[in-house]
């Protein structure tokens, strides 16, 4: 927020009104008022009648400087960490990504194509997902072990993660930018009164949704959407808007490696086909250092990360003590929320502070009664 160059910059300003003949001397740095109760004229002649006052005052003004701009930087960080972030002018939907997306809508459900990976994922995700809110609760229904529970799809595509969510109880509302892929999926629920009744499908980005839905779901799932996104900080940002304190995040993801460049690009979309051609983009895929070091800020606590291989010759997915390729991670939203403190009061209390400890300076303190 505060560049160098504009530092460097109010630093100049600030020796210019103590050293006289600098160009800059003229010129007043609104918003930081000095302590000093000399003029322009009475400081000057005290520098040049008195040189060796000028060290007092140079630390003077440069300790209101340095606390002024300590006391902006600590006023961000009594930011609570799910305090609104993300404008909304922000987008995280990448338009060629929809773009890909769009050309593949009607087949999802072909488990056999090129979402046959995905089908198979849910053999591990599913469990994972259902286990660790298993977690959070003293007691389930036999059957319907998630019901209660609300949770957001994020991505949701044909609805391939979002119906076995439904099926084990829980009220579920996926989401997906791509309105083909909503469509199929909405066609696809269809056909089961149950699920008809427990899911809810809609055309729109994560973005669009958080003003609406904070603090509303018991879980978020994203799962092999975050390295498809635009933003990957706003989008985690908008994850923990619309969580409720104590609420879980599910990523499954690509970690960034060489590895995952030559298996999960050039293998697996140039030499064997597995998917589609330009599905993914190497420098979108995210490790777990990463995404824990955008999770922590926000009010995430990372649980677990495990990794997940697959064998495109059995058409299978298995766990792994390897995250070098694919990876699940489960975070868990902090339930202390800090407190907002007021900018006002941050800035009162600093400049009470300066006030004193200037005043109370015995050499400043007989300077300013001469």
């Amino acid at each position: 927020m505060w560049g160098g160059g504009k530092l460097s910059y109010s630093g100049a300003r600030f020796l210019g009104v103590l050293v006289p003949g600098w160009r800059s001397s003229q010129t007043k740095c609104p918003g930081l008022t000095s302590l000093a109760v000399y003029s322009k004229n009475q400081l000057n002649w005290s520098l040049e009648i008195k040189p060796g006052v000028f060290n007092e005052y140079r630390t003077m003004w440069f300790k209101s400087y340095r606390t002024a701009f300590s006391c902006l930087n600590r006023m961000k960080s009594y930011r609570s960490p799910w305090t609104r972030l993300y404008s909304t002018s922000q987008n995280t939907v990448d338009s060629n990504e929809v773009k890909t997306f769009l050309a593949l809508a009607h087949k999802w459900w072909d488990e056999q194509g090129v979402y046959a990976p995905l089908h198979s994922m849910n053999d591990l995700r599913v469990p994972f997902i259902r286990d660790n809110l298993l977690k959070t609760v003293a007691n389930h229904q036999p059957g319907k072990p998630l019901s209660g529970m609300k949770i957001l799809d994020v991505g949701c595509g044909g609805g391939l993660l979002t119906e076995p969510l439904g099926r084990l109880g829980a009220s579920v509302v996926g989401i997906d930018p791509v309105d083909e892929n909503i469509k199929t999926a909405q066609c696809h629920k269809s056909f089961d009164p149950v699920l008809d009744q427990r899911i809810e499908y809609r055309a729109c980005s994560l973005e669009e949704i958080v003003e609406d839905t904070a603090e509303t779901f018991d879980a978020v799932v994203a799962s092999e959407v975050v390295e498809h996104v635009l933003d990957l900080e706003t989008f985690l940002q908008c994850c923990c808007q619309v969580l409720k304190p104590g609420g879980s995040l599910f990523i499954t993801t690509i970690n960034k490696t060489q590895l995952s460049y030559a298996l999960g690009i050039v293998f697996s979309e140039q030499i064997a086909g597995i998917v589609p051609k330009g599905t993914h983009t190497w420098e979108k895929f995210v490790s777990p250092e990463k995404l824990e070091s955008i999770l922590e800020p926000n009010g995430l606590s990372v649980q677990t990360v495990a990794g997940m291989l697959y064998n495109p010759f059995s058409g299978h997915w298995h766990w792994s003590e390897n995250t070098s390729l694919n990876y699940a991670a489960h975070a868990v939203k902090s339930t202390v929320q800090e407190h907002t403190v007021p900018a006002e009061f941050v800035l009162k209390e600093e400049t009470e502070e300066l006030q004193a400890n200037a005043y109370t300076s015995p050499g400043m303190h007989e300077e300013l009664k001469k």
